[in-house]
């Protein structure tokens, strides 16, 4: 299996990132992939699918060295930049300055080093001529391009998802520890003890992060992989995919079912509460007036499908077992 040796020092100095070239790179995943992931995606997808098949058709060349950057279970570093360089960024805005600066880590990559992360995730060389011509540059063009047409317009909904999740993860840290924290957060990963995090269940030897700066990073497709820095500063990222109900690039959860039951509005706020939110990051996700969240809140607090719960300066809202089995009947569908 693929583990991380993580030193007690290296795991009380992470900390979370919002990373909008992370939640990019995880949005190119999701339009390679070529079909929607869940239903929350299907809208996006069709309205954003054609385009950036018309893009790749457009520049076979940067098509093909992308795909050749996914590889056989292992991406090329050089795509998957380890978050957190640089001073912080400014939590407002529109997430620009900020990817512009992360982007400029893929697109300073040198010809050799593409080709050797290449080969690394594909396993055996490349061919010469995918690498000519500043492919790293042509890379991050299309990266770009993905952010301005497919992200950018949903980022201050997909961020707002994003800091939800951090919450709940922040909280999940305060009542379960750094073993049910982690374990939540990617399939077949989980905490081995003694330091040890296995990341993954392929043959890979082990990794001393000893004490490098650890990052965990949410993003919004379902999507993930890890990164490292072997060299100052050094670094160790894991993106993982936010959990929750399917959320559409505007924040808006897919009521379905439960949505003539309860009323469209109250059953998207109910598929929101999978995991503990505050009245404004619901208001923030949903786009409703906050008297209407409170509103709907009340009541699902009065039919006991959700409770109210304080995490230090915050009211979080969370489902109940009886709320959890209203959202699960409806996934049965």
């Amino acid at each position: 299996m693929g583990w991380w040796q993580i030193s007690t020092d290296a795991l009380a100095g992470s900390r979370f990132v919002i990373s909008p070239l992370a939640e990019t790179t995880a949005t190119l995943f999701a339009l390679e992939r070529g079909a929607p992931a869940h239903p929350g995606e299907r809208e996006w997808f069709e309205a954003h699918g054609p385009a950036y098949r018309a893009r790749l058709a457009a520049d076979p060349r940067a098509a093909e060295l992308v795909r050749a950057a996914r590889g056989n279970g292992w991406n090329a570093d050089f795509l998957t930049p380890t978050p957190g360089a640089g001073p912080a960024p400014v939590p407002e805005g529109d997430g620009t300055a900020e990817f512009t600066r992360e982007l400029e880590r893929i697109r300073e990559t040198p010809p050799e080093s593409v080709r050797a992360d290449l080969a690394v995730a594909q396993g055996r060389p490349v061919p010469d001529r995918l690498t000519r011509h500043d492919p790293a540059g042509r890379v991050a063009d299309l990266v770009e391009w993905v952010w301005t047409e497919t992200v950018l317009p949903y980022w201050p909904a997909r961020r707002r998802i994003c800091e939800a999740d951090v919450v709940a993860r922040t909280r999940q840290l305060t009542l379960g520890g750094w073993a049910s924290a982690l374990e939540a957060m990617r399939p077949r990963m989980r905490w081995l003890g003694e330091g040890r995090l296995q990341i993954n269940t392929r043959d890979y030897p082990p990794r001393e992060v000893g004490d490098a700066r650890l990052v965990f990073v949410p993003v919004t497709p379902r999507s993930g992989w890890v990164c490292w820095e072997e060299r100052p500063p050094y670094r160790y990222g894991l993106v993982y995919p936010c959990t929750g109900p399917a959320v559409a690039p505007d924040g808006a959860a897919e009521p379905g079912a439960l949505g003539r039951l309860l009323g469209t509005h109250r059953a998207r706020v109910l598929l929101l509460l999978g995991t503990p939110k505050s009245t404004t990051q619901v208001v923030g996700l949903t786009g409703m007036a906050l008297g209407s969240v409170g509103r709907h809140l009340k009541v699902l607090l009065d039919a006991r499908l959700v409770v109210r719960q304080r995490a230090g300066r915050s009211v979080l809202y969370c489902r109940t077992a009886a709320g959890d089995g209203l959202v699960a009947a409806q996934s049965e569908e």
